[in-house]
């Protein structure tokens, strides 16, 4: 054609020029260049910069490489609002739709690879972009399903994603993704390494078709800025990843705006490395070096090695690190802190494996503490930077327990040739990932499940998907201003009722007693309180338990649950077989307790005693039912999934259906293995107190169920501030979620919420009486905790 300045075939074979690149030739310091190296945020599909905000620098281990903007308050409801716009957008696409784009996302990854990869490094938050195509290709695939597998479950709205200074890209993408998978918007607060990638990967989003103001990224200090956010009323759930000390801040901001939280604190697990004398020493030397004298590490290590092995593991260490250099460390601060544990550490009688002297400044030479106390605080806390504490163990079983020593729960790395050994172990430790003869596996499809200190939720894998989404027919918590709290006194004004001197006890019909370690027993304080029948007339007296009564119930827990755990399913099923079968035989004196104390008719107080016999036994049904599996992994090797129970769980009943809902969140809890202890409705407690003769009567293991009366605030206080409980589920007042979500942060604790008293305003509150086997679905998942085991093959 006349005019075409496109060149023919011939031309080309010619001169043989190449032709141009399917991969981008952007490099990370053109793409700053050409962002004048001050990024803004991005908000509804595009940068922006306002002028009147303050900096901050980004730095790599030798200069500043370029700065952020901090976000004000008008910033965040920008944002905000948005990310309600594009959840609209968003969430009316079809599955497919949403899937092609996350689908797209892993081809514009793998031609601007180079880009990601170098910009990742100038942050310190090095990751492969392999590791990132994976992790889009498999969040596409769980888009396209979600209808399919999940047709009850809805997406949450808008998420808000905050994760620590030092936090990895990965574990930020580990939120972003499913969370987009599952038609929801986000709105991003990065921490200082992740800044850069994220406002890279939210202007990919838009290169992959994602709509605008389905993803948005605000930058400024974590914390603060991740507050503001979440108490935004469009923003209706909070996810944090990284480090204790700004998640336990960042709730105790959000408390009472009436947002879910959920918290992955990988960054402050201590994990324990396990060597035991069946181990392939060679390869378990290895993979210490590999793992702990790294620049920049997922978690802290404790390496624990069985004494019969000791000496050849640190000759071998010895040999291994001779002429290691120095590793850099993040801040300057951090040689204080390593000098100060070091010192500690050999006051204490530690001795010292260095790869070379240690110099001045910020940098450290690789070290092993060797001879440590389990108690001592480097192993409790060890220090940052390339030091790890050495503590032995004689018998397998004590270094189990040594494993276990530590208040986190993320992840352990187990070394034996000993298979049996090796899945006794894995399913001894108490870790939500435990990695056999090699270490750090990480793949989406593997759940990441912290246990304790290390996290309530579960992150990676089907499990990982439903924190960012809810049951449709689920009542949420109300959005509202936060309530003034005495969090000090929380709880301590309830009125107490003494029993007077000259008491006469006929003219009250009936005394209950409390039902605590299998034993009837009145409250530890002696304090009663008047049960009324709806019309006012007093019907019986229970006890008002306390603190002192929780704490025996929670010391009897713990002794009977082990034990109910290990049990095997389908004996758990027989005792709730007989413990429905026990219900039936009273189901009279059940119901005639239901009638009297909520005034409803004898007819309807039968069908929830028919209700309740039924529901007990669907539980037991669903004992041996209820497994993990197998995921798929594109690495060789044998990975497991599987559903543990939580340890022992805190109830605060609700006054709709006092016997169902008992019921109900009682049967879940067992039949999973847990242990529980009960606080029934303040207001209708006598249908629980009846169900105690069932109980009694019945084979299960006196101690696993604790039923305490009193006044609600007081013991959601006892049961909140109790170490060992891991899980509360509570329905009450406003006040009392507020109390929790600022409480439950440490000691950590899974919550699971709701604002009763809005919910009966609404008529929204939870349906016990819905035969929807979601509903049930969803009760066993606040029942259990998932743990990954991975066993490499050749």
């Amino acid at each position: 054609m006349a005019g075409t300045s496109a060149k023919t075939v011939h031309d080309i074979f010619q001169n043989m020029e190449y032709g141009p690149s399917s991969t981008s030739t952007a490099t990370a310091q053109s793409w700053l260049e050409k962002h004048s190296r001050i990024l803004g945020f991005f908000i509804d599909g595009k940068f922006s910069s306002p002028a009147d905000r303050q900096t901050q620098d980004v730095t790599d281990s030798k200069a500043v490489v370029c700065s952020t903007v901090c976000a004000k308050d008008e910033d965040v409801a920008s944002a905000a609002s948005s990310a309600a716009g594009g959840f609209k957008t968003w969430s009316e696409l079809s599955c497919y739709q949403r899937a092609k784009v996350l689908l797209k996302l892993a081809s514009v990854l793998q031609r601007h690879s180079q880009c990601v990869s170098e910009l990742c490094e100038l942050s310190q938050s090095s990751v492969s972009p392999a590791v990132l195509i994976r992790l889009a290709q498999y969040y596409a695939s769980w888009a396209q399903l979600r209808d399919t597998l999940m047709p009850e479950w809805i997406p949450q709205g808008v998420v808000a994603v905050v994760v620590s200074d030092d936090c990895s890209i990965y574990f930020l993408l580990l939120k972003v993704l499913p969370a987009l998978a599952m038609g929801n918007a986000v709105i991003v607060v990065p921490g200082k390494t992740t800044a850069l990638p994220a406002l890279l990967l939210a202007q990919l989003f838009m290169e992959a078709g994602i709509p605008a103001g389905v993803l948005n990224v605000v930058t400024g200090s974590e914390a603060s800025l991740g507050a503001k956010v979440a108490q935004n009323p469009q923003v209706n759930y909070l996810t944090y990843s990284g480090r204790q000390q700004t998640g336990e801040a960042l709730a105790k901001a959000v408390a009472g705006w009436g947002v879910p939280m959920s918290f992955s604190l990988s960054l402050s697990s201590v994990c324990p490395f396990i060597i035991f004398d069946s181990a392939d020493l060679d390869s378990a030397v290895d993979g210490v070096i590999e793992l702990a004298f790294k620049k920049k590490r997922d978690f802290q290590w404790v390496l624990c090695v069985q004494e019969s092995v000791l000496d050849i593991v640190v000759a071998r260490l010895k040999l291994r690190m001779n002429g290691m250099k120095c590793v850099p460390l993040a801040t300057e601060a951090d040689r204080n802190l390593i000098d100060a544990a070091v010192q500690e550490a050999q006051q204490q009688g530690a001795t010292l494996i260095q790869s070379c002297p240690p110099g001045t400044g910020a940098l450290y030479p690789p070290t092993v503490l060797c001879g440590l106390a389990p108690s001592c605080e480097s192993v409790m806390s060890p220090p940052p930077g390339p030091v790890l504490p050495l503590i032995s163990f004689r018998s397998s079983a004590e270094g189990v327990t040594l494993g276990n020593h530590s208040p986190h729960g993320q992840a352990a790395s187990i070394w034996t040739e000993d298979l049996t050994l090796a899945l006794e172990s894995a399913k001894s430790l108490c870790v939500g990932s435990v990695w056999v003869n090699c270490h750090s596996v990480m793949d989406p499809a593997l759940p990441l499940c912290g246990r304790r200190e290390s996290g309530n939720c579960t992150d990676g894998g089907r499990e990982g998907l439903y924190q960012f989404l809810r049951l449709s027919h689920s009542p949420s918590l109300p959005h509202s201003s936060p309530s003034p709290i005495n969090y000090a006194d929380f709880g301590s004004a309830a009125s107490k009722f003494m029993i007077p001197e000259g008491f006469d006890p006929s003219s009250v019909p009936r005394f209950y007693s409390q039902f605590v370690g299998g034993q009837l027993r009145k409250a530890d304080s002696g304090c009663s309180k008047s049960v009324l029948a709806p019309g006012g007339a007093v019907l019986a007296q229970c006890p008002d338990g306390g603190r002192k009564d929780v704490r025996n119930a929670v010391e009897a827990a713990i002794k009977v649950q082990p034990g109910w755990m290990k049990k095997s399913p389908v004996a758990r099923s027989q005792s709730l077989y007989s413990l429905a079968d026990g219900l039936d035989k009273r189901r009279r004196d059940l119901a005639v307790s239901i009638q009297t104390q909520t005034g409803i008719s004898l007819e309807e107080a039968e069908k929830e005693v028919q209700l309740s016999i039924s529901g007990l036994s669907d539980w037991a049904a669903r004992c041996d039912k209820e497994q993990g599996g197998t995921p798929f992994l594109p690495q060789s090797g044998y990975p497991l999934s599987s559903p543990e129970a939580l340890g022992v769980v805190g109830v605060i009943l609700p006054n709709s259906k006092p016997l169902l809902s008992l019921v109900s969140l009682l049967g879940a809890a067992i039949a999973m293995g847990n242990a529980v202890v009960m606080v029934p409705s303040e207001k209708y407690p006598l249908p629980a107190l009846e169900f105690i003769q069932v109980l009694q009567a019945s084979d299960i293991p006196g101690g696993l169920v604790s039923i305490i009366t009193g006044g609600r605030d007081q013991l959601t206080q006892a049961l909140a501030n109790h170490s060992v409980i891991q899980s509360i589920w509570y329905w009450g007042s406003k006040e009392g979620c507020q109390f929790l979500q600022y409480s439950c942060v440490s000691p950590l604790k899974r919550l699971w919420l709701h604002c009763e008293e809005e919910e009966e305003e609404r008529e929204a509150g939870q349906n016990w009486t819905s035969s929807n086997p979601s509903l049930q679905e969803e009760l066993w998942r606040k029942a259990v905790v998932w743990k990954s085991i991975w066993i490499p093959t050749a």
